[in-house]
């Protein structure tokens, strides 16, 4: 799937520095540069004369700043999806405020500008061949988990979030696209979002909308699944039902005691 790309930077060597990047990247995400402007106005008036999928949007810009561009694309009645490429780390919770698909950090690695492409494509991709069951509403504040990574800090939207399982002493974390290493307390995250998770089993809770069926366990599967021991404790599964979930491979176990709350869910 090729992508159509407008890069919006007040500095014309970042602009130039962009498009070589994606230059070096075509090969791994087919892509058009439809344009290359310097303001929110510029891009605005490319966006209403050629279609674009993904802007790559400078925050910090004279006028417009691109966290208000980025609002008023939200707007469009097709709006393209949002990456924000800047040297400061000071507006990633503004810019994920406006649902921006990624905030990539000049200098930027070409691994990460492919990791943030492939998402909005593989985002499309889905939403085209599935229908997501409508995501329960988030009575928490908090609409993102925190994750360091590298010496990096990266905000995942609790909406795209499938499942969060402890192991040992971390939480993994898993979206469509990949696992996160969480160092947050399941049961805080469940008493959070009691309305946007449920628990399966004592160490997993899964989104309640990414549930899409139970179906029973091979001999392999449950045998080792019989009796999970994590630092939270142990527990054992029912009768070899597991939960299917939209998005993962992954089946997760479903214990004795969280049977009949997950069976709700799918009757």
């Amino acid at each position: 799937m090729s992508v159509r790309i407008l890069i919006v930077d007040d500095e014309a060597p970042a602009r130039i520095r962009m498009s070589a990047l994606l230059d070096d990247i075509a090969l791994d995400c087919p892509h058009q540069v439809v344009g290359s402007v310097a303001n929110a106005q510029a891009a605005l008036s490319c966006i209403k004369s050629v279609a674009v999928d993904i802007v790559l949007l400078d925050v910090q810009m004279p006028g417009t700043t691109g966290i208000a561009l980025a609002e008023q694309l939200g707007h469009l009645d097709r709006p393209p999806a949002v990456i924000f490429v800047t040297a400061f780390d000071a507006y990633a919770i503004s810019a994920f405020e406006v649902q921006a698909v990624d905030y990539l950090l000049k200098p930027v690695r070409a691994s990460r500008l492919v990791a943030a492409i492939r998402r909005v494509i593989d985002g499309r991709l889905s939403g085209v061949m599935s229908v997501d069951t409508p995501a329960p509403p988030i009575t928490s504040e908090r609409r993102y988990f925190s994750i360091h990574e590298r010496g990096r800090m990266l905000l995942v939207p609790v909406t795209e979030v499938i499942y969060l399982k402890a192991e040992q002493k971390y939480v993994t974390l898993r979206t469509r696209t990949r696992e996160y290493l969480l160092e947050e307390s399941l049961l805080s995250i469940e008493v959070e979002y009691g309305d946007f998770f449920v628990r399966v089993h004592r160490n997993t809770i899964v989104a309640r909308n990414a549930v899409v069926g139970v179906e029973r366990m091979n001999t392999n599967a449950l045998a080792a699944s019989q009796t999970t021991v994590t630092h939270e404790g142990t527990e054992r599964s029912t009768e070899g039902w597991q939960v299917l979930l939209r998005g993962v491979d992954e089946r997760m176990p479903i214990s004795r005691r969280q049977w009949s709350t997950v069976k709700a869910l799918v009757k």
